[in-house]
C-alpha cells in the first residue's frame, strides 16, 4: 500500500450503527406518522441507546442490544406522548433494515480489492448485524460480525476491542479502527487501535485520552489514508 497515514494496517474494523448505517433512517421512514417531533424522537432514541450501554456495563447488569434498543425508544416515545404500538412495532422492525450510507458498499469493495480484511465490530446483537448487513445487501464484505454480546458487555470496554485483534491475530496498530462515535474512537484508540474518527457531522473533538490519528467526513475519505488510490 506504500507510505501513507496507516501503514502496515492489515484489517479494518467498522462500527456499524451511524458509521456504516444511518441510524435515524428508521424514524426517517416514519416521519409522516410522529409528526413534527419525529427527528426529536430519533435523536433521543439514540442518545438513550448509547447511554443505556454505558449504564448497563458500570452496572454489570448487560442485556442484549435489542432489548436496550427497545427500551430507549420506549422512554423517547412516551417522553414525546406517543402511545400508538403498531407505529412503535413499525419502527423496531425498520432498525433492522437500516439504510447504509451511500458510499459505503463502493467503498468497502475497494479495500476488498486491496486485500485488506473486513469486520464489523458493535454493540448490535449477532441477530442485528445480520439483518442490518443482510438488508444493505453487504453479506459478501465482513469477514467477521463481531459483537459484544460474546462478552455481555458494551464498549468502550478494552476486551470488547480485543475481539478483533483475537478474531484476526494480528497486533492492535495492525487495526484501522472507524467509528462516527468519537468516544468510540477515543476507546479504540486507547485499547491501541490506529483510529479514523468518521465525523459526519461536523462536531468537535473531544476532551478524552488517545484519539484517532485522522478525521473524515465521509467512508470513501479512507482508502486515500491507507495509500490507496
Amino acid at each position: 500500500m506504500g507510505e501513507s497515514a496507516l501503514g502496515g494496517v492489515q484489517v479494518c474494523v467498522f462500527d456499524a450503527y451511524g458509521t456504516l448505517f444511518d441510524v435515524h433512517s428508521a424514524v426517517g421512514r416514519h416521519a409522516e406518522a410522529l409528526g413534527p417531533e419525529a427527528m426529536a424522537i430519533s435523536a433521543l432514541w439514540r442518545q438513550k441507546q448509547l447511554e443505556y450501554t454505558w449504564l448497563r456495563a458500570l452496572m454489570g447488569a448487560y442485556a442484549d442490544f435489542w432489548q436496550v434498543t427497545a427500551d430507549a425508544l420506549d422512554v423517547a416515545l412516551e417522553r414525546h406522548g406517543v402511545g400508538d404500538d403498531a407505529l412503535r412495532a413499525r419502527l423496531l422492525k425498520a432498525y433492522l433494515e437500516l439504510a447504509a450510507y451511500p458510499e459505503v458498499p463502493v467503498t468497502l469493495d475497494r479495500l476488498a480489492t486491496a486485500g485488506i480484511d473486513l469486520a464489523i465490530l458493535s454493540n448490535g446483537s449477532p441477530a442485528m448485524l445480520e439483518a442490518a448487513v443482510g438488508h444493505a445487501g453487504l453479506d459478501e464484505r465482513f469477514a467477521a460480525l463481531l459483537s459484544v454480546d460474546a462478552l455481555a458487555t458494551y464498549k468502550p470496554r478494552p476486551e470488547v476491542y480485543a475481539l478483533a485483534t483475537e478474531r484476526f491475530n494480528v497486533r492492535p496498530d495492525e487495526v484501522c479502527f472507524l467509528s462516527s462515535n468519537a468516544w468510540d474512537v477515543h476507546g479504540a484508540a486507547a485499547f491501541g487501535f490506529r483510529c479514523v474518527w468518521i465525523n459526519r457531522f461536523g462536531q468537535p473533538a473531544e476532551r478524552l485520552p488517545s484519539g484517532p490519528v485522522a478525521a473524515i467526513d465521509r467512508l470513501d475519505g479512507l482508502p486515500p489514508l491507507l495509500g490507496l488510490a
